[in-house]
């Protein structure tokens, strides 16, 4: 605003100078324009100056931001690597582990073979071992009966006389597993045609 009133001043300034002058109006007039150019001149300069100096610090803000939204992002996402390195570190042990599960199912069934301490033996020991792995996140997927799910079965066979729906799970060869709901083995099934 100070350089606005300026610039007037000096305008005003020209224009008496210009009518004292007389004859050297023209001359006086001249000099005075390019002045008056050449002051504008200056403040727009000093204006544009000032407009740079706000733009640079809106970039420097924004940059700020960037950069602080993408540490956050990193952050969560070493969160959720470490969240699922933990979740999942068992995954190896649990599936071997259901290969003594199937035996233990499989010496079960025999029942008939067996005296009846040995199979109730065999039962609790079962049961804790099936508690401890659900504790850890293991859970069985259900197939019998159910619809094909190519994500959590192994289609191995098909049956036409079966009874079941088209499509329809008929058979479990195998029992499937998940580990806090990622499949860590499929089940082994026969379909129904």
């Amino acid at each position: 605003m100070s350089s606005e009133k300026e610039s007037q001043k000096t305008k005003d300034d020209i224009g008496e100078n210009a009518e004292t002058a007389g004859g050297t109006e023209t001359a006086g007039a001249a000099e005075a324009s390019e002045a008056a150019d050449g002051t504008e001149a200056a403040e727009a300069a000093e204006t544009s100056g000032e407009g740079e100096a706000p733009e640079q610090e809106d970039s420097q803000n924004t940059k700020y931001l960037r950069l602080m939204a993408d540490f956050q992002n990193y952050k969560r996402r070493s969160e959720k690597e470490k969240a699922d390195v933990y979740s999942y570190a068992n995954e190896k042990l649990v599936g071997e582990l259901l290969d003594v599960m199937d035996d233990f199912e499989r010496a079960l069934s025999h029942e008939a073979d067996a005296s009846g301490s040995y199979v109730e033996g065999m039962s609790m020991i079962f049961k804790n071992l099936k508690t401890v792995l659900e504790r850890s996140g293991l859970e069985e997927i259900d197939a019998l009966g159910a619809d094909f799910d190519p994500n959590v079965h192994n289609a191995v066979m098909t049956s036409a006389d079966s009874g079941f729906e088209s499509g329809k799970i008929c058979d479990v060869i195998q029992k499937g597993y998940k580990l806090n709901n990622k499949v860590i083995r499929p089940s082994m099934v026969k379909v129904a045609e």
